[in-house]
């Protein structure tokens, strides 16, 4: 008998300032330029590890203002849930995951972030928190 697929769930906060700009990071292992992010712990709700990733990577304690969009990366079987937020308190600093953090603009997200983080940043910035994007992809491009 096959074991059941498993899927894994990952959430993130996009930080947005009264700039219209989102809080990014520069991961250590890889490079890439991303929103804040990570796995959700199988005892924390969604909403608390959307704010314990953004602060763990991002020294800011976030405010999350709705869910922007759901992500699914159809060759691993992981789901993302995105949240637009706002910052309450501390500096963007870097730390264990994080070698680089940094508000971008629309530009900046375009011009720097990977197409498949890119969206749910932009997404992040123009959605209306309640309705959110749904969108596929195979973890480097987004899926019709």
């Amino acid at each position: 008998m096959n074991p059941l697929p498993r899927h894994s769930v990952s959430v993130t906060a996009v930080a947005v300032d009264d700039d219209g700009r989102a809080l990014i990071i520069q991961r250590r292992d890889n490079g890439r330029w991303e929103p804040p992010g990570g796995v959700l712990e199988l005892d924390e709700t969604i909403e608390a590890g959307a704010q314990r990733e953004a602060l763990e990577e991002t020294g800011v304690k976030v405010e999350l203002v709705g869910l922007t969009g759901i992500y699914k990366n159809m060759t691993l079987g992981v789901v993302a849930l995105v949240f637009r937020a706002r910052a309450v308190s501390g500096e963007p600093q870097t730390g264990p995951e994080t070698q680089a953090t940094m508000w971008a603009s629309r530009d900046d997200v375009i011009a720097l972030v990977p197409e498949v983080y890119a969206v749910r940043v932009l997404d992040a910035l123009d959605s209306s928190p309640g309705t959110p994007r749904i969108r596929y992809h195979d973890g480097i491009q987004l899926l019709p």
